[in-house]
């Protein structure tokens, strides 16, 4: 008799109606989206503070490059010594003092220019006053050679190339942000999901073996049915938390920005990316090319192979997770076989982040999106840049026969270390149960 379906029924159930279970599904949306908020209030609070920076410059040459803006107000001081300045900008509390000394040598100039403050000035600022600094004393230096400023600036064009493939598809830089941020996106959400629910199988399996259940069920079910069912079920109830996650966290970012009026897009790092591609386009532009963007996405292509490799993937990792959970005690022995495991996951994630970025059609991109433990992660990350048609298939049919024989690997150990306690395995007698 099948009892697969009775044990993902059970199984579905049993975590489902579990206190944790529910307390973290409607706590951790809640949790995220405070956090979330929280950086997005910080960041929008940061952005809108305003400080003082008092400028004395003794060369003369200098201080009209300093015109304040919402942000930032520039105090200029004139007539005073650089005591005086220093006293003067700590009673009006301002954020600090750039002092700017006479120099006879534009080369020799930056060893007269000194920042004050009371505590280490950000970074931020320090850059944009060596900008405004740089492009003044290069100004200064092409004129005293004789150079026409006003010439150069006129004569400057600014270049944003158009992208066109040979197929005539146009593309630009919004095109790749967008690609960038979905492949990123599934990539990272099935690592998550691994992590996550594989645990929480590898888990199960320990706390029904110490509780000496497991001797009652393998007597009626085979101990294959019961892996799979524990696999089925526990990744049901995983998109069952999954799917009340996204709708709670949609509704909580529409309450918590109706009501407080924070954007919280100025958390993500997407909105810095897409601020970054915006500097040459205005923001209407930007915002219907992102649009645009993303309806040249091949949406259908991505849909489908983001289903089959997200399941495959879960489904290889998710067996293996569990023929660990069948070889140990306790929790604590797994971690020497959770290394092996992680760490082609965790190679997967940092190919897709630094190489497949650069690189979506290189050969270790290429190379990694076809082996199993590392292709659910870099093959989605690879297909919004476009990959061929038989390229997916390939790397699909080869992730499924990994996973049929996954399932048999793991299926051996679970049948053997499901029934062993009080030892703690080594890799060598786990090899030996292969062939009981």
């Amino acid at each position: 008799m099948n009892h697969l379906p009775l044990i993902i029924k059970r199984e579905y159930f049993t975590k489902v109606k579990n206190k944790s279970f529910i307390i973290m599904t409607f706590l951790s949306p809640m949790i995220m989206i405070g956090l979330v908020a929280v950086v997005a209030y910080l960041t929008q609070l940061n952005n809108n503070s305003e400080r003082s920076i008092s400028i004395l410059d003794e060369s003369g040459q200098m201080a009209s490059v300093f015109e304040s803006t919402k942000n930032t107000k520039y105090v200029i001081f004139n007539q005073l010594s650089l005591d005086e300045a220093i006293t003067l900008t700590q009673v009006q509390e301002n954020y600090g003092l750039l002092y700017i000394g006479k120099f006879d040598n534009l080369n020799s100039s930056q060893n007269v220019i000194k920042f004050y403050s009371e505590e280490s000035p950000s970074i931020s600022v320090i850059r944009g006053l060596e900008s405004k600094l740089e492009k003044q004393l290069t100004d200064l230096k092409l004129e005293s050679q004789g150079v026409d400023i006003e010439k150069i600036k006129t004569s400057k064009i600014d270049v944003a190339i158009t992208q066109e493939s040979f197929t005539g598809e146009k593309t630009s830089k919004v095109d790749s942000i967008v690609k960038l941020i979905f492949g990123g996106a599934a990539g990272y959400l099935l690592f998550m999901f691994i992590i996550i629910y594989g645990n929480m199988i590898m888990r199960s399996v320990i706390e029904e073996k110490t509780s000496r259940i497991i001797e009652i069920i393998i007597s009626s079910v085979k101990p294959m049915q019961l892996m799979l069912g524990k696999i089925i079920g526990t990744s049901l109830a995983g998109v069952t938390q999954f799917v009340i996650w996204l709708i709670l966290g949609g509704i909580l970012i529409t309450i918590i920005s109706a009501i407080f009026g924070i954007d919280l897009m100025q958390a993500a790092p997407s909105g810095q990316l897409l601020s970054q591609a915006g500097n040459e386009t205005a923001m209407p532009d930007l915002v219907q090319s992102g649009f645009q963007a993303f309806y040249n996405l091949p949406l259908t292509n991505l849909v489908l192979a983001f289903l089959m490799f997200f399941i495959g993937g879960y489904l290889l990792y998710s067996s293996l997770y569990a023929a660990i959970g069948a070889a140990v005690d306790n929790e604590t022995d797994t971690q020497q076989f959770l290394f092996p495991i992680l760490m082609p996951l965790i190679l997967a994630v940092y190919i897709g982040f630094f190489t497949v970025i650069e690189d979506p059609h290189g050969t270790i991109s290429t190379i990694f999106s076809f082996i199993p433990l590392t292709s659910p992660v870099v093959m989605l990350m690879r297909i919004p840049f476009g990959v061929p048609i038989w390229q997916q298939i390939l790397s699909l049919l080869i992730l499924i026969g990994t996973f049929m024989f996954t399932v048999w690997f793991a299926a051996k150990i679970y049948r053997v270390g499901i029934l062993m306690y009080g030892k703690k395995p080594s890799y060598k007698e786990i090899l030996k149960w292969m062939k009981y």
